[in-house]
């Protein structure tokens, strides 16, 4: 890389970065602590305010373009540091098999539906279908990666997920208190990892019934993060598939950053990296996440989304019910 394209990506990443630096900020609010916000959501709604009302000199876009996607597949490997193969062997074979029908069946429903149903965009169905398949606005953003969506597209499929991870995340507790689910402590701490969008919405949910608990939901919901790198080589032999090429045989761009993902968790699961350090890698790793949903939000235009309708929406809801009586059924029934 020369001195001239550094500092042609300068401005915009200066931009994103003070961005950024807002979010984590309001992130300070007691009120937004206490809900299980986080700084990423932050910077995608300031950065699409921030795109919508003022006009973005043409100087910007290099480095706005590139905390979007260079920026973005670092963070999706540094993403790793958060899942172990041994906490993995912890849960089970039944929490793998269990979380693999809930990723393989949820991707297949909300393509169909979305696409065939409601007649969305096909990148949009599969987006809106990652989230709330895999983990949340981080497979968004690792889908829209491979796929080369329009920004708007991932914005809206990470709206969704915010919107019903959020509810679940209280929803859920409070009917496992009330006795609606019927599950055990243990039995909940599966379901609520199989079943919650995010992760942090999945350590919510669970430590609301104990700590205990919290931490089944999260290394559950961990085994779902890690089978985003099979989703990804798949979408990219599908997307090579479908993309038309001048006569020649069609090529299969595997992206390297999930490959970077699966070895970093490898890598992380020899203990070899003191956990002071990975902790410090995780802090690091939501900054450059936040930069990235920031970066996406500034190019992201309210025209766009407004064309789009409630359709997205109602796929949302209908994934979230999915999810709700499938992960519910599979935690019964092993």
């Amino acid at each position: 890389m020369t001195y001239q394209s550094y500092k042609a990506r300068l401005p915009g990443l200066l931009v994103v970065a003070l961005l950024t630096g807002t979010s984590y900020s309001i992130m300070t609010l007691p009120w937004l602590t206490k809900i299980g916000m986080n700084p990423l959501v932050i910077a995608i709604i300031l950065g699409i305010i921030m795109g919508n009302i003022i006009h973005l000199p043409a100087s910007l876009t290099s480095g706005i373009q590139f905390a979007a996607k260079q920026l973005l597949r670092t963070a999706i490997v540094l993403y790793g540091f958060r899942v172990s193969l041994q906490e993995i062997a912890a849960v089970g074979l039944h929490a793998l098999l269990l979380d693999t029908a809930v990723v393989v069946f949820t991707l297949y429903l909300g393509y169909q539906v979305g696409k065939r149903l409601l007649k969305l965009d096909s990148d949009l169905a599969l987006l809106i279908s990652a989230g709330a398949a895999i983990c949340g606005a981080a497979a968004v953003l690792a889908v829209e990666d491979v796929i080369k969506s329009e920004p708007y597209k991932a914005t809206i499929a990470i709206g969704t997920v915010v919107l019903f991870g959020t509810l679940s995340m209280f929803l859920y507790p409070a009917m496992q208190h009330a006795g609606l689910f019927g599950f055990t402590d243990a039995q909940f701490g599966v379901f609520a990892g199989a079943s919650v969008h995010e992760v942090a919405q999945a350590l919510v949910a669970g430590t609301n019934i104990s700590p205990e608990i919290g931490k089944t939901a999260v290394v559950v919901k961990m085994i779902r993060v890690l089978l985003l790198v099979p989703v990804l080589l798949i979408l990219s032999t599908w997307n090579a598939a479908k993309a038309p090429q001048s006569g020649r045989k069609k090529k299969i761009m595997i992206p390297w950053f999930a490959v970077g993902f699966l070895l970093v968790i490898i890598f992380h699961s020899l203990h070899i990296v003191p956990q002071v350090m990975v902790a410090d890698i995780n802090k690091i790793d939501i900054i450059l996440l936040s930069m990235a949903m920031g970066a996406i939000g500034l190019e992201t235009k309210f025209s766009k989304i407004k064309k789009v309708g409630w359709k997205p929406l109602y796929l949302a809801v209908i994934l979230f019910i999915w999810l709700m009586c499938f992960a519910t059924l599979l935690v019964r029934m092993t």
